[in-house]
């Protein structure tokens, strides 16, 4: 039996309803995964979407966006989803822009807003049953015991 594809959910403020929304219309696609989400995102999404199984850590500012980070470079995460707000200011400018750069370094899919998520699902099959071996698969190859061959 293949793992369940792990998935991080990420929302700034200005677009945690688009994420509820996001995560109500793919439930069921959903369901199967192991979702980890920021603080707030999470809670806001458990409670629309009661059916889903979801880890929460800290909320981004304070810490939630370099736990994901971590999890990251541990390969413990196979796909990023994260709803970005490219009007707002963010004090925690420096940690989105680190979270973005490992999902880059590590070379896992990385959707910004919901179009492109959307896209992700539907059209690439990211949350089919063998997505996550493939992942990792991938990964195994990229990899060596420290980390990426260069960053």
């Amino acid at each position: 039996m293949t793992q369940p594809f792990r998935l991080a959910l990420i929302a700034h403020d200005q677009k945690k309803d688009d994420m509820v929304a996001f995560a109500r219309s793919y439930e069921n696609l959903l369901m199967p995964c192991d979702i980890v989400a920021t603080g707030t995102t999470g809670g806001l999404i458990q409670k629309a979407c009661p059916s889903l199984t979801i880890t929460r850590v800290k909320s981004g500012p304070l810490g939630g966006d370099q736990q994901i980070g971590a999890l990251i470079a541990e390969g413990r995460i196979d796909g990023l989803i994260f709803f970005v707000d490219p009007l707002s200011p963010l004090p925690h400018d420096v940690d989105v822009k680190a979270l973005m750069r490992l999902a880059s370094v590590y070379d896992i899919p990385m959707a910004l807003n919901r179009a492109t998520a959307e896209v992700l699902v539907q059209k690439r099959g990211l949350l089919r049953d063998d997505a996550a071996e493939n992942t990792l698969m991938r990964h195994s190859s990229t990899r060596t015991d420290n980390g990426p061959n260069e960053i």
